[in-house]
């Protein structure tokens, strides 16, 4: 519930008898700064039918926990309290999201249930698999709250970008100079995971080619792993052909060892020397002769000259548009980046101090409008 809070929800909470004996309903109140419904009758008033101004107020309806009584209670018709009453009478979105011990959970009864709620329109967040209250292992654990939070938010989320298939990079690749060690950069592939993720909200069907970071693989996203700038190219050689739009966010090397080591480079020796060669440039190599509809967004990673910079590197790749931002002032590895989206045209738009998230918005946002002055 804080997680809502803090994206701008606003949140009403109802909840069950049974559900006040494991969480009190202060809890709920304090989070929420707004009173905890839980019976059908309290605060009565003329004209203020709890159950019918809650399902006219809310926007969509979320259950988590949903409990295997709940589902059977919502498939079958029954409402007979609060909580059931008011999904009842609902004509928004109702999201359940399941938990339960996994034999319960795999039961067809459920399952049939499930199926049936589903056909009617209703939503299901999956369960995850792990340790359950019971003490057993397997599927019902409550999906993570951040899966929730997303799922909820692509509710409300245009799907401008449906039937549009974006190829994204992301993440630093690593050139290996022995077994142990490498080259590579302070990418932590926050921004093209963020535009991979906003893009599959916005409807897009997405790919994303990533180097190696610590983040979750993004909901709904083809995710495909790799380390370096040539297996990158290789990746990006197969899914160039099927895409319409290629987002090169990653942080390609520029130079990796002319020949890397069989085995780890031993300290014997006062100097060492190693022989680099640039990588493949992956954006000149698929807008040169691969590129036939298909729209290119480069990025320039630069610490001086920004603007001079990125719009030589644009002209010189001959890509439709590119995004430049300063590395200089510490955005590796933040959640929050400052960007100026140009085109081979001369024209500008700057971003100051944005989230990465929002920033993947409004570099889809400049995509749409030059796919359309391009006739895409």
């Amino acid at each position: 519930m804080s997680t809502l809070n803090k994206r701008g929800a606003f949140v009403r909470t109802i909840m069950t008898e049974s559900a006040t004996r494991f969480v009190s309903p202060v809890t709920f109140q304090t989070l929420s700064n707004y009173p905890v419904s839980i019976g059908l009758f309290e605060d009565w008033k003329p004209g203020n039918i709890r159950h019918i101004s809650n399902a006219e107020w809310a926007d969509v309806v979320v259950i988590a926990p949903a409990t295997a009584n709940i589902i059977g209670k919502i498939a079958n018709g029954i409402a007979d309290d609060l909580l059931t009453t008011t999904v009842m009478a609902a004509e928004c979105q109702v999201v359940m999201a399941p938990s339960m011990n996994d034999k319960m959970y795999a039961n067809p009864v459920l399952q049939k249930n499930v199926q049936f709620l589903r056909e009617l329109g209703y939503s299901f967040i999956e369960p995850e698999s792990g340790y359950l209250a019971c003490g057993r292992e397997g599927r019902g654990r409550m999906a993570a709250i951040s899966t929730i939070v997303d799922a909820l938010e692509n509710f409300f989320v245009p799907k401008d970008l449906q039937g549009v298939h974006i190829l994204v990079t992301a993440g630093g690749t690593q050139e290996d100079i022995d077994p142990v060690r490498y080259i590579s950069n302070q990418s932590s592939g926050k921004m093209g995971y963020s535009i991979a993720s906003q893009a599959r909200k916005r409807g897009a069907l997405v790919t994303l080619i990533t180097a190696p970071s610590c983040l979750p693989a993004p909901s709904g996203v083809k995710t495909i792993r790799v380390r370096s700038a040539r297996e990158m190219l290789a990746a990006c050689r197969a899914e160039f052909p099927e895409v319409d739009v290629l987002i090169m966010a990653a942080a390609v090397a520029d130079y990796e060892p002319e020949e890397a080591a069989g085995e780890k480079i031993k300290k014997d020796a006062d100097n060492l020397t190693i022989i680099l060669r640039p990588t493949p440039d992956i954006l000149v190599e698929l807008g040169a002769g691969k590129k036939k509809e298909q729209m290119l967004v480069g990025f320039s990673a630069e610490t001086q000259d920004l603007k001079e910079n990125a719009r030589r590197k644009m002209l010189s790749k001959k890509v439709d548009m590119i995004v430049a931002n300063d590395v200089s002032d510490g955005i590796f590895g933040s959640d929050f980046t400052s960007i100026i989206i140009m085109s081979p045209e001369g024209s500008e738009e700057t971003f100051d101090k944005i989230s990465k998230v929002e920033a993947a918005d409004v570099i889809l946002n400049s995509v749409l409008k030059t796919r359309k002055m391009l006739g895409g």
